[in-house]
């Protein structure tokens, strides 16, 4: 069974004005789309094909071999994880278990809402921000390219923000820091956070 990619959680205007129907356009569209039209090219007739997105993933991780198919396979994983994490009218704090998990491991909401900004905004190049749960800890994480938490045994991604340029650019133009305000203020789906934080 081919991988598929995944239908948006929302319209392709729900984000506005933070993210524009002209970005998901292009980032959904057209770069989500070539991850997932180029993963099927490369497992086709082989023993990957069959398998889940996680499977090909976790088969694939740290093998010099297979790494385009690593590339585009986490890129696909990565990419609807972050569709996910956001939502029309988010942003705001957490609430529960989440949001006092934050705390205990972040001291405060606004820490919290600092070392993410700084993960993104130190990422060189393209990549990932994360806030994952590793050993009933809340970490923030930053990763490379298609890198992604979810090759780590013991580690589960809450939400991530895309700090690639084709992930902002239109909008924001060269102002990250901007479009990671934005991502905080107003998109995060904390929801969809505290659903994976349960489990």
């Amino acid at each position: 069974m081919a991988i598929t990619l995944p239908a948006l959680p929302y319209a392709d205007t729900a984000l506005e004005p933070h993210i524009s129907a002209n970005t998901i356009s292009f980032h959904y569209g057209k770069h989500h789309k070539a991850y997932v039209d180029n993963l099927n090219k490369m497992i086709d007739g082989s023993d990957l094909a069959g398998k889940s997105l996680e499977e090909i993933i976790k088969a694939t991780a740290g093998k010099a071999d297979q790494q385009g198919i690593f590339n585009n396979a986490a890129q696909v994983w990565n990419h609807t994880f972050y569709w996910n994490s956001m939502a029309p009218n988010g942003g705001g704090k957490p609430s529960g278990a989440l949001a006092k998990a934050i705390d205990d491991s972040f001291g405060s909401f606004d820490a919290f809402a600092e070392k993410f900004k700084t993960a993104g905004a130190t990422q060189f190049g393209s990549g990932w921000a994360w806030l994952v749960a590793k050993d009933g800890k809340l970490e923030v994480r930053k990763t490379a390219n298609a890198d992604t938490p979810l090759t780590e045994a013991g580690v589960t991604p809450l939400l991530t923000m895309d700090v690639w340029e084709h992930a902002y650019y239109l909008d924001f133009q060269n102002r990250r820091p901007d479009y990671m305000g934005a991502f905080l203020g107003n998109l995060v789906n904390w929801d969809f956070a505290e659903k994976n934080f349960a489990g």
